[in-house]
């Protein structure tokens, strides 16, 4: 399999964390990863960041485009409006939340946007936002750069090849939205991205920094939010690292260009 059969095949980007992701023909790369990902993030009344790994119905939370922002629709509850989310907030109120280890300054949304997300998740909330003037680091102390809400790195890649391997294993297919990637290629072979260093999508160059460890988003169904004991339960016995299921490659970027569907994925060298 030649460098020239791997190609950009899906481009997402989920403007808040945990809630559904929007399929792009392209995308403009900035510091933090793909411009509009996960800027915006839903916390608790202690200003915790929630996600489906604690409340599962965020998966009936969709997310569609929209002028200059985007719309959340709850997929089980017709009746409730859509809420319009602008791509960028305004600094008129601030607080500061937690997500993971990380203490971070966020910028409010509206008063309406807390109600509905509220009303949508049956608990108290707030959405927020972050600015350019964050800083929060990536992960791993070794590598430069700051992350937006995203879990630790700015992009997160994986290989169509690997999907439809692991669903050769189970024993019902699932979708590339269990794994919430970034970028996804076609070409090559199954879990190859997970070795890549140094490699180009189109005129860009890109780092690989370690494979990706799951956890149990990966089980719960994306249209109904019920969980189950799959993937993970298969991939443990052959994707198991230190203790964490591998799935994908947490990858940093160059910080500006733009990626196309189609662009050629090009690798130049491999992890040691």
């Amino acid at each position: 399999m030649t460098a020239a059969s791997l190609v950009l095949s899906d481009i997402y980007i989920y403007p808040v964390k945990s809630l559904g992701g929007i399929r792009v023909t392209e995308a403009t790369v900035e510091p933090r990863g793909l411009r509009h990902d996960r800027r915006w993030l839903i916390v608790d009344e202690r200003n915790q960041f929630m996600t489906q790994r604690q409340t599962s119905e965020m998966a009936l939370l969709k997310v569609l485009p929209a002028y200059n922002g985007f719309l959340i629709t709850h997929s089980a509850r017709p009746e409730m409006l859509p809420l319009y989310v602008p791509f960028e907030a305004t600094p008129e109120r601030t607080l500061f939340v937690t997500i993971w280890d990380d203490m971070v300054f966020a910028w409010r949304g509206t008063p309406e946007a807390d109600a509905w997300v509220s009303e949508a998740l049956g608990r108290s909330c707030k959405l927020v936002y972050m600015s350019d003037m964050v800083m929060r680091p990536t992960d791993d102390g070794e590598v430069p750069g700051n992350v937006s809400f995203a879990d630790a790195y700015p992009f997160l890649l994986v290989g169509q090849a690997s999907l439809d391997e692991l669903n050769s294993r189970l024993p019902e297919a699932l979708p590339m939205n269990r794994f919430r990637p970034n970028l996804v290629f076609g070409g090559g072979q199954p879990y190859e991205e997970e070795s890549w260093r140094n490699f180009r999508i189109g005129e860009l160059l890109f780092e690989g920094i370690r494979p990706c460890g799951r956890c149990a988003v990966t089980t719960i169904d994306q249209q109904t939010a019920q969980k189950s004991a799959e993937p993970l339960r298969t991939m443990a016995p052959y994707r198991t690292q230190g203790g964490k299921v591998m799935f994908g490659q947490n990858v940093t970027g160059p910080g500006s260009g733009t990626l196309r569907l189609g662009d050629t994925l090009v690798v130049q060298s491999t992890l040691a």
